[in-house]
């Protein structure tokens, strides 16, 4: 019986896992307005220590920037997420990225993304500080997160969906 709540409480919110190892934070100190102001969505900043990028849910991958600065997934639940390394990293014009996915494959939480040189990125852009950003927030009733030091299977976003 008990069972039956815990299942129609799981259809009603999504769990994302970190994108990477090391440190997530409020949106708020990244250095950007466009996603600290939240004007694409809500979500986490984070700050890489061994410069992956991993899938923070099941899903499919809709696009992969021909930078490779950033991808967006779609969760199977219909979230869409925008994950962007550093500030300003486009103008890198791909050097130090390398993509392991491409659009329209699908992923497992925890697959590996994209890999990034913290390094070249500290000394050529902006920032290394990155973004997880869900853009459809239209159809998301509440958010939790749990922010600190993490790996990819610390569960850093909740996802309550509306009605």
């Amino acid at each position: 019986m008990f069972g039956l709540f815990n299942k129609n409480k799981e259809e009603k919110s999504l769990i994302l896992k970190s994108p990477i190892v090391g440190r997530c934070f409020d949106i708020s100190e990244i250095p950007d307005e466009v996603f600290s102001s939240k004007m694409l969505g809500d979500g986490i900043g984070f700050e890489s220590t061994d410069g992956v990028l991993y899938a923070p849910v099941d899903g499919e991958i809709l696009q992969v920037f021909p930078t490779k600065h950033a991808l967006i997934l779609k969760s199977k639940k219909g979230i869409e997420i925008l994950l962007h390394i550093g500030i300003d990293t486009v103008e890198m014009k791909g050097e130090g990225f390398e993509a392991f996915t491409e659009k329209g494959k699908q992923v497992k939480a925890g697959d590996k993304l994209l890999t990034f040189d913290n390094k070249l990125i500290k000394a050529k852009a902006k920032t290394n500080l990155s973004v997880l950003v869900v853009t459809n927030n239209d159809i998301i009733e509440s958010f939790k997160f749990n922010l600190g030091n993490v790996d990819k299977s610390n569960e850093v976003i909740v996802i309550k969906f509306k009605e």
